[in-house]
């Protein structure tokens, strides 16, 4: 599936996460800038290559966060670990990384999952919006696979990561 079937996909993970934010007092800026390409995800420029920006940026008086929504069917179950495992494009990691050590705000990554059965996995993965701070990811990623993605894919096991909500929560916001 194609960048243009996918967004709409995103977009609604993007708006619910949004939704759910400001209903717990966050203000939402979403970061849609596209200039060069369309088929290309919002650019964060600075004096160095430009990034890969997250989603949107988030505060609630000093509390300020970047977030990358990821909108998800289902969890993936990983054999060799034997756990459900979610990730994120490899060059996007790379670029959260390097805005995390830049950046004076901390950088989550939100995963809405919506459950059901992922392809070759044990019955009904897990459901709700889970995610954490990307310095605490960084340090257990569960386990990296080359041939996924446009760059390879990060991948981490649900015990790594916090569930922020219910499915119920976000399913009215879909």
């Amino acid at each position: 599936m194609g960048f243009d079937q996918r967004l709409p996909f995103g977009k609604a993970a993007e708006t619910a996460i949004g939704l759910y934010l400001r209903g717990r007092g966050f203000s939402v800026l979403p970061i849609y800038e596209r200039t060069d390409d369309e088929k290309k995800g919002p650019q964060l420029y600075r004096s160095g290559r430009p990034l890969i920006a997250p989603d949107m940026l988030v505060y609630r008086r000093s509390d300020v966060y970047w977030i990358e929504a990821k909108h998800k069917t289902a969890f993936s179950w990983h054999r060799l670990s034997q756990s459900w495992v979610t990730g994120i494009d490899q060059r996007h990691y790379v670029d959260y990384l390097e805005l995390l050590t830049e950046s004076p705000w901390p950088v989550w990554l939100f995963f809405l999952h919506r459950g059901g059965q992922a392809k070759d996995s044990p019955g009904d993965s897990p459901a709700g919006l889970f995610g954490n701070d990307l310095s605490v990811l960084r340090d257990c990623v569960n386990h990296r696979h080359h041939g996924w993605g446009s760059s390879g894919m990060i991948y981490w096991a649900i015990g790594n990561l916090r569930l922020i909500a219910p499915l119920a929560e976000l399913e009215r916001l879909l």
